[in-house]
């Protein structure tokens, strides 16, 4: 027997967790990672999911800088450190968030159940560094802008869900998977009104995925998180039924949903017709026993 066997798919991948331990990361910042797609994955396909190849965590360990250059990068500051970032007070900084200046590349929820918008310090450098955003960091808010931020307008869930559509798409790798992830940002009412035929449906939410997880499934937090990534704009949700149907037909067009096989019914035996009974038979046998009985 040759000892040059190919070895199993699992010893030249790793999951997650292990993945993480080997580039230095602590978890959420290589969920982060992944997102963005500073490190690339590979469908699991022992048993679904997905998992890291480990040439590319030899890719990852082998580039300049590591580990500090990839640290870095998936650096994530809430309102406090990101105004210290870019050196304006937290105010200022949480206007310029509302306004989508700045668009958070992820979320959490604090004890209180408030949502705590985390953004990427390479971006905040980046803004603060670009010299047409000066008058944003110094200057007086525009009279029309502040009348914008007294009416309520909070550009930062909508941004966010555009941006998490994003990392969605990245790792889609069909239509199918495409369209559930345009699903994933519209209501179950929008999605029934788009998609009408039950089957394409329940084909669809297989590729749909959830809402992050946040708290137990049914629990406040776990829906307020799902209120957080289901558009609520208008025109968010035209453009995202838009792109929906385009996505439908493009799966289509690759692989119909399947439907259950209708199995043809066997023809029913017919019966034989009943032979007539002779009148004569009838009436002799009536007479006989007449006869019997009067004996």
């Amino acid at each position: 027997m040759s000892r040059n066997t190919a070895a199993p798919p699992h010893a030249l991948s790793y999951a997650y967790s292990r993945a993480a331990r080997e580039l230095g990361l602590k978890r959420s910042q290589f969920d982060l990672a992944v997102n963005l797609g500073r490190v690339r994955t590979v469908p699991d396909e022992g048993g679904g999911g997905r998992r890291v190849a480990r040439t590319e965590i030899e890719r990852l360990r082998s580039a300049p800088g590591f580990p500090d250059a990839l640290t870095r990068s998936v650096e994530a500051v809430g309102t406090t450190g990101g105004a210290a970032v870019m050196q304006v007070p937290p105010s200022r900084f949480t206007r310029l968030a509302r306004l989508g200046l700045v668009v958070p590349v992820t979320f959490y929820l604090n004890r209180y159940r408030a949502v705590v918008w985390l953004y990427l310090a390479d971006e905040l450098r980046q803004f603060a560094a670009d010299e047409d955003n000066a008058p944003w960091l110094t200057g007086r808010t525009p009279d029309g802008t502040r009348d914008q931020l007294a009416a309520g307008m909070d550009l930062r869930p909508r941004n966010w869900r555009g941006r998490h559509l994003g990392f969605l798409l990245r790792q889609a790798e069909g239509p199918w998977q495409r369209a559930g992830a345009l699903a994933a940002l519209l209501d179950p009412v929008q999605v029934a009104e788009i998609v009408r035929d039950p089957y394409e449906r329940s084909h669809l939410n297989r590729f749909r995925p959830g809402p992050p997880a946040h708290g137990t499934p049914g629990s406040p937090a776990a829906q307020l998180v799902e209120r957080l990534t289901t558009a609520d704009d208008p025109d968010e949700i035209a453009w995202l039924r838009s792109d929906l149907a385009q996505a439908l037909e493009e799966a289509r067009a690759d692989q119909p949903a399947p439907r259950p096989t209708v199995k043809p019914t066997p023809p029913r035996p017919v019966a034989e017709p009943e032979r007539p009974v002779r009148a004569e038979r009838v009436r002799s046998g009536f007479l006989g026993w007449l006869r019997r009985s009067s004996v």
